[in-house]
């Protein structure tokens, strides 16, 4: 009988074919003592940023904007810098490449601060050490902004094989890279049938982003001809934000093209049978961009930085202080952008941009030896939910603090009603953000 697992053998599915190891990421002393010094110790304060984000390059430019005597040091293994913020219209064509594409090495150069283009593949916190394949650097204040990872063992558990067989055949595309380019091309390839989108249960990436996907990949199907549909599998009850905007697209601009499955729990996936069993049924599909849930980047699990339910169990997510960002198991670590719990903040761009001023201004002062009340960070997400034509609608959340029950309120508003002024503004607003981190 030939078995999925046979299908994956004959595929070539493995830690060779694809250039991963499996073997998880390593934290270990004894795999990194022999390694030298990559760069000498600092004769100041050093602050260490790891991750080159939208969270991450913000803090590395206002570091150097607050005090330009800080030796600030971004190390990010990506050698240019591509936007997982207006992903879905570049998927539409609406915006070309390199829209998304920046580099590194001009902000490092205007700012003052230093690029290293590399992994890293171990942290000592009580050495205040951070590795890479080039040696270990040392730092005084360490800023943790790796951004997301996906929990495949949520669906298939300890079978790597299948895990990997379904990031490369059906790539999630919340990491911006490669995989954007794959779900690129499998939309505008894509002939007949129903193409699935999974929306991850709990907290995950860029909350409205499955659903402005999936206007933008009916988009495509609409201007193709496509007979074929868009089926959304969301465990939530319904669309969030509520109201008009993304619910209008489906029924409106994409009639017939996108159908909106809510309370469709994932109870199991089977890639290679192109199946999906939910609680709302089961459903076939001819092509997927198969979302799992998310948690925070490895390099927190590898500086054993992630909370703890009250049963002990990891949450898959940082413990930091939610006005500071400071790990609460170390106050010279600070934690910022997607990777952050027990707020009511989302994971967004415009969200790691603003944690990363904040950010900054508080290890500034802390260098400086004088107090700091942080402030609270904004957050502004623009969705395209029509491409022709282009068409947007925007939340905006400001948040409140409460004193005395400890507790940060946000406090929305959000604009459902789609227009191609909001469309506009959505572009500008991509620009100003740019601009802001890459000079």
């Amino acid at each position: 009988m030939f078995t999925r697992r046979d299908l994956l053998k004959s595929a070539g599915i493995g830690a060779i074919a694809l250039g991963v190891s499996s073997q998880p990421v390593f934290s270990a002393a004894e795999k990194v003592v022999k390694m030298e010094a990559m760069l000498p110790p600092p004769k100041g304060n050093r602050v260490v940023i790891c991750g080159g984000g939208w969270a991450g390059l913000t803090v590395a430019k206002y570091l150097k904007k607050e005090n330009p005597n800080i030796d600030v040091v971004l190390i990010e293994k990506r050698p240019n810098f591509i936007s997982c913020p207006i992903s879905n219209p570049w998927l539409a064509d609406l915006v070309s490449l390199d829209f998304l594409s920046h580099d590194y090495n001009q902000p490092a150069a205007k700012y003052g601060y230093r690029f290293i283009n590399a992994a890293v593949i171990g942290i000592e916190r009580d050495k205040k050490r951070v590795y890479t394949p080039h040696g270990f650097i040392e730092y005084n204040y360490l800023v943790l902004a790796p951004g997301i990872r996906y929990n495949y063992a949520a669906w298939f558990k300890e079978d790597k094989e299948m895990a990997r067989f379904t990031r490369m055949n059906f790539p999630a595309a919340f990491i911006p890279g490669s995989e954007l380019l794959a779900l690129k091309r499998k939309v505008h390839e894509f002939e007949e049938g129903d193409f699935i989108i999974t929306v991850p249960p709990g907290a995950y990436r860029c909350p409205p982003a499955p659903y402005e996907r999936a206007c933008m990949v009916a988009e495509v199907f609409k201007r193709n001809k496509v007979k074929g549909r868009v089926i959304v599998l969301d465990p939530k009850d319904d669309i969030a934000p509520k109201g008009p905007g993304f619910r209008a697209a489906f029924e409106q601009v994409y009639l017939g093209i996108i159908e909106y499955v809510p309370k469709a729990s994932i109870k199991e996936v089977d890639p290679v049978n192109k199946v999906i069993k939910t609680t709302a049924g089961d459903f076939k599909f001819v092509d997927a961009n198969l979302v799992p849930p998310h948690q925070a980047g490895a390099l927190l699990w590898m500086a054993d930085l992630i909370a703890k339910d009250k049963e002990g169990k990891p949450t898959g997510w940082a413990d930091q202080d939610p006005l500071t960002f400071q790990a609460k198991a170390d106050p010279n670590v600070f934690l910022v952008g997607d990777v952050i719990s027990g707020t009511p903040y989302p994971k967004s761009g415009h969200m790691g941009n603003s944690q990363g001023k904040i950010v900054a201004k508080i290890i500034a002062s802390r260098i400086a030896g004088k107090e700091y009340k942080p402030t609270l960070p904004d957050n502004t997400c623009y969705s395209m939910v029509n491409g022709s034509p282009q068409e947007a609608i925007v939340i905006n959340v400001n948040y409140e603090y409460n004193e005395k029950e400890k507790k940060i309120t946000p406090k929305p508003k959000v604009i459902n009603e789609r227009s191609e002024a909001l469309a506009k503004a959505t572009y500008e607003w991509a620009r100003a953000i740019y601009r802001d981190m890459f000079a």
